[in-house]
């Protein structure tokens, strides 16, 4: 039963890739692993564990409240129930990587860049139109989007994957690496073809971070050296592909229209600074929320693109301050963690960085649907609560050692 289980995370977490609209299949096969994972005894929902669901439950509960003032209250309540969903899986998964950290921190991560791999290679195959009918199935606004909808939902849950990539780049014997490598220049091209701002900062922010932390603790010189060599070549190759790219004129305008700070909707009272600005002053007024969907519908052509201002909206004060405390209680602690010698530290690092890089870009869009950051939170707090319980039992099991001075003072019984 255990292996059939086993399998059944893989399948979820490969068909994360896959979201063409929604509800998508992982979200059924998700819902699968939340009744099925506890009945067959793969979690271990430890005591931290709870406190975070507690959390989440005040900000699902002020969602609900919130949706009572909603114009539509059933499709307001429709979202956050969504929401409680994710929730739900954040602890699920958070509860399963706790339960043995390695080996599951392994299993999922191991689906998630095959699945990512796939969607890149569908991303570049659609951009370039490499057989009939994939531009328009594999693209959308002359943009990259693989097997999602959005391309600014697929080129940030990409980089999860990307990061993954590097690693075993960075720690695998060179023949070992070779594939790896391929799955990297495949990563970091449809990243870029996603031509996502978000994603790209996203990106350099994981990528900055993963190098620093193995650079870090690194556990020799030569480990060091490699690193930064293997680096760096990856860093060299994936601009000269994307310098070579410029070069066509399709992708050169977009790139160029792209890399600015600013687009001409980001500014003015209609623009989406503008509406962040309309959402500060209907927080300030509306202490319990609005309702989800509420601010596009009624206030504002589009949604406000920043996460926390839009959980203060639709959650009110309380939720919002739950969601805000959750997400950053998790990178400090996570920093904290990161500290630490355990056994999946390099898998932590890994994970740890991706998350980062979506909690930052959540000041720029809105990420409170994204399957992939619920899933990156929850193997945070699965490996922080996991490592630790791995050490408190090691250090349980290992004899007392006194100093000298007590070994003096109270020496041990002699028996005959």
């Amino acid at each position: 039963m255990q292996r059939l289980a086993y399998g059944l995370v893989w399948l979820s977490v490969a068909s994360g890739a896959v979201v063409f609209s929604e509800p998508a299949p992982v979200d059924v096969l998700t819902m699968g692993l939340i009744v099925g994972l506890p009945v067959v005894g793969l979690v271990a929902p430890k005591g931290a564990l709870w406190l975070v669901a507690a959390v989440w439950g005040v900000c699902g509960a002020g969602a609900l409240i919130a949706s009572g003032f909603a114009p539509d209250i059933a499709r307001a309540a429709t979202h956050t129930g969504i929401s409680i969903y994710l929730y739900a899986a954040f602890f699920v998964f958070a509860a399963f990587v706790a339960q043995r950290p390695e080996q599951h921190t392994r299993l999922i991560l191991n689906a998630y860049l095959w699945a990512a791999f796939v969607g890149a290679v569908a991303g570049v195959i659609g951009y370039f139109n490499l057989f009939p009918g994939a531009f328009e199935m594999f693209t959308r606004f002359g943009r990259a989007t693989g097997t999602f909808k959005d391309p600014n939902v697929y080129g940030p849950f990409l980089i999860p994957a990307m990061l993954y990539a590097l690693h075993q780049t960075l720690t695998l014997s060179l023949r070992r690496a070779i594939l790896p490598l391929v799955m990297l220049l495949f990563l970091s091209f449809a990243i870029f073809l996603s031509f996502s701002r978000g994603a790209w900062f996203n990106a350099v922010v994981g990528i900055a971070v993963y190098i620093y932390f193995s650079l870090v603790f690194a556990p020799s010189n030569r480990q060091r050296i490699k690193t930064m060599l293997l680096g760096t070549l990856a860093v060299a190759s994936a601009a000269g592909i994307v310098t070579i790219a410029a070069q066509f004129d399709g992708i050169g305008d977009l790139l160029s229209n792209r890399a600015a700070l600013t687009q001409s909707y980001d500014v003015g009272p209609q623009g989406r600074f503008g509406g962040q600005e309309k959402a500060k002053g209907l927080i300030l007024e509306n202490p319990l929320g609005l309702g989800a969907l509420v601010f596009a519908s009624d206030y504002h052509h589009e949604d406000v693109h920043n996460v926390y201002l839009t959980l203060f909206l639709s959650a009110g004060w309380i939720g919002g301050l739950a969601f805000f405390a959750i997400v950053w209680m998790t990178a400090l602690l996570g920093l904290r963690h990161a500290m630490l010698k355990t056994s999946t530290q390099s898998l932590f690092l890994i994970v740890y960085a991706a998350f980062l890089g979506n909690a930052l870009e959540g000041f720029v869009i809105d990420i409170d649907h994204w399957r992939h950051f619920y899933l990156e939170m929850g193997i945070v707090w699965g490996l922080m609560v996991g490592d630790r319980a791995v050490v408190a039992v090691r250090a349980m099991r290992q004899p007392r050692r006194d100093s000298r001075l007590v070994r003096t003072a109270f020496p041990a019984p002699a028996y005959a």
